[in-house]
């Protein structure tokens, strides 16, 4: 519980700093590139330093560096809280926050990831990451409607409260006790670095999980262009654009909950497939709609089958992986997300501009079925897979 609770707080927390500083750069500078910065100052030291954390998340005590980053964090949110306060809040200042921000996901995510399977036993696994996708989704909904709450009082309070919860998410870490294993210390080389990497091309069924995910993310998001069907297309304006952005998310936690009571524990890798085509043809619907509550319908059963996605392929990932492995690997697999999410939305923008808002998603939801049709072919080895748990895993 207390790994669940800190990624609650972590999760919540980060939601309410990128609203505040979001809206904190638009206030300074009313500029839409400069939010577009923002992001990219995150994801740019992610994806440099993304291996070589992983090569750190496999020789260090895993809960340290969590904790570590949550503090980190913390720290982050207590300096542009000072900063609010003493008037020097600059550009330049949250742009350098956000470049620390990226490198500190770099080694929390692997951590997180590969710090799951020491808490709990292989079988009970799947029902742990259901759990912990719950309280995330959760997170996820919650923590921007409270961060745009409270900055109504102002952006300083929005980072009060940030810094507040990423105390208690690194306190409730620092308080987790289990075994860790021996790990022998290997220098750090182009050998290393890359293993995680090797590992997954040679292990096709993980190979094919990670790579699914990204090409469904990639063809199928369709997150870029919500203000334009909710502004033009479904005519709802910025409270319709609200609940159309939050759908997703609440299918995604509904999902999570059936999850935690009945885990997939038979035909997984039919039932990946099929998440990622159900997700497709959820894209297609959502294109062509034109009733805001269908279009909510469909956003919210493709987060219930994005879900399902998310689950078993985590699970499937980190069973499969050697634990003195699972640091590099779950680095590797945090790009794939990573770079399906920021490439997913530059692919729906430029293909809007190609073929119009409806023509991008349309196209979008029937790759992203394709893709997942020829999973099948590609990777037999996937779709053949039964159980979540093997037989190697169970003993």
């Amino acid at each position: 519980m207390y790994m669940w609770g800190a990624r609650v707080c972590g999760t919540a927390a980060m939601q309410m700093l990128m609203v505040a500083i979001g809206w904190h750069m638009y206030d300074l500078t009313s500029s839409a590139w400069d939010l577009g910065l923002v992001g990219l100052y995150q994801f740019g030291p992610a994806l440099l330093l993304a291996l070589l954390a992983g090569h750190v998340v496999d020789r260090h005590h895993r809960a340290r560096i969590v904790a570590i980053c949550m503090a980190v964090q913390g720290a982050v949110a207590l300096a542009l809280l000072v900063a609010q306060g003493g008037g020097f809040a600059s550009r330049g200042l949250l742009l350098g926050l956000s470049l620390v921000l990226g490198a500190v996901r770099a080694f929390q995510m692997p951590a997180q990831q590969a710090l799951v399977p020491l808490l709990v036993p292989p079988l009970a696994l799947p029902r742990a990451m259901a759990f912990s996708s719950a309280g995330t989704q959760g997170a996820i909904i919650s923590g921007p409607a409270l961060g745009g709450l409270l900055f109504v009082a102002g952006a300083a309070a929005v980072y009060a409260a940030s810094l507040l919860l990423f105390v208690v998410a690194a306190v409730l870490v620092a308080l987790l006790r289990y075994e860790q294993p021996e790990r022998a210390k290997e220098p750090v080389t182009m050998e290393t670095l890359l293993a995680g990497v090797k590992f997954i091309w040679q292990r096709k069924t993980v190979l094919g999980a990670v790579s699914l995910d990204l090409f469904a993310v990639l063809l199928g998001g369709a997150v870029a262009l919500l203000p334009i069907y909710a502004k033009d297309i479904l005519h709802t304006g910025p409270w319709g654009l609200g609940l159309l952005r939050s759908a997703p998310a609440v299918g995604a936690l509904l999902m999570s909950i059936v999850l935690t009571r009945r885990p997939v524990e038979r035909h997984v890798g039919r039932t990946l497939l099929a998440a990622v085509g159900i997700f497709g043809v959820c894209m297609i619907v959502f294109g062509l709609s034109r009733s805001f509550l269908l279009s909510l319908i469909a956003l919210a059963i493709s987060g219930g089958a994005d879900m399902v996605n998310v689950v078993i392929r985590q699970t499937l990932v980190q069973l499969e992986t050697p634990d003195e492995m699972r640091g590099r690997v779950s680095s590797v697999n945090s790009i794939f997300i990573g770079a399906s999410n920021q490439l997913g939305e530059f692919e729906s923008g430029a293909t809007a501009a190609l073929l119009g808002p409806v023509g991008s998603v349309v196209v979008g939801g029937i790759g992203t079925v394709l893709v997942a049709l020829g999973w099948v072919k590609l990777f037999p080895s996937l779709a053949r897979r039964d159980r979540i748990v093997s037989s190697a895993s169970r003993s």
